[in-house]
């Protein structure tokens, strides 16, 4: 009896849990597809009022929203592909080569990593206005890799650096240079954490707000963050659920970057080579 009351307090407990995490979701599912549109007229039950798909209808005809998204995705992808490039090469380097200076530039990259973005937000905002990046996507993209390098280089370096040195001794053996070591021999043996950076590079500038909103100016060049906020500002208050529906949408790409990515990850984990 008493292991019976244990487990009906803990299944309790579970159900309760996944309840309160999951009634946000839930709720912003529902407000995205309720008629209306100001919060206030939300029921607390989701679809108490009803099911429609109006307003994502209105997101593709009356707003910018694709543009908005084009110009979120294209910030993504270019920033993910230039992280995963500048620092497993850097990682390389430091990794598997000795040169001046090599403990210092990694002190450093550390040390860099210690102050947040937002102490430089002037220096950045005057660096690109003089090299014309400024209401640009590339300005911005060059933010988004320059804040990645720090750490990202120390995590692949730390990964690299587990892979064994008779892969690079063998290949060289086989006349290869350096370059075609690492992109034959070590990039395919760092294929988990080079899924990882790229999955997290992709993922931080998705949704950022405070950097797009020195950076860019136009409503040409607006991300989703910029472009979605519009929706809820005191202005424009009554387009709620319509911000919902944009926020349910920007889900679709890391479901399906997940969805690609989930076998070679997997496969990458369990195949990797032996490791000193």
């Amino acid at each position: 009896m008493a292991k019976m009351i244990n487990k009906a307090i803990i299944y309790t407990y579970l159900i309760l849990t996944a309840l309160i995490v999951l009634y946000p979701l839930v709720y912003l599912l529902s407000s995205a597809f309720s008629p209306g549109r100001v919060i206030a007229n939300m029921p607390l039950i989701p679809f108490g009022n009803g099911f429609t798909t109006e307003h994502f209808r209105d997101l593709f005809t009356q707003t910018n929203y694709l543009m908005w998204f084009q110009n979120t995705l294209t910030i993504a992808i270019a920033t993910s592909l230039s992280t995963v490039l500048v620092c497993t090469l850097a990682a390389y380097t430091f990794s598997r080569f000795k040169f001046t200076l090599k403990k210092s530039l990694m002190l450093a990259l550390l040390v860099l990593q210690v102050f947040p973005l937002m102490l430089g937000m002037v220096a950045i905002y005057v660096t690109l206005l003089r090299i014309g990046g400024l209401d640009t996507l590339w300005g911005l993209v060059l933010v988004y890799v320059a804040a990645n390098i720090p750490f990202n280089t120390w995590l692949v370096k730390s990964y690299m650096d587990t892979i064994p040195r008779s892969l690079d001794e063998a290949a060289r053996m086989d006349g290869a240079s350096s370059f075609r070591t690492f992109f034959s021999v070590i990039l395919p043996q760092a294929k988990p954490i080079v899924l990882f950076l790229s999955v997290t590079s992709f993922t931080a500038p998705w949704m950022d707000f405070v950097i797009p909103s020195l950076v860019l100016r136009t409503d040409q060049n607006q991300t989703l963050a910029l472009g979605l906020i519009t929706f809820v500002t005191e202005r424009q208050a009554q387009h709620f659920t319509r911000f919902a529906a944009g926020s349910l949408l920007i889900a679709i790409p890391f479901i399906i970057y997940f969805i690609l990515i989930q076998k070679a990850l997997i496969t990458s984990l369990g195949g990797a080579g032996v490791k000193e």
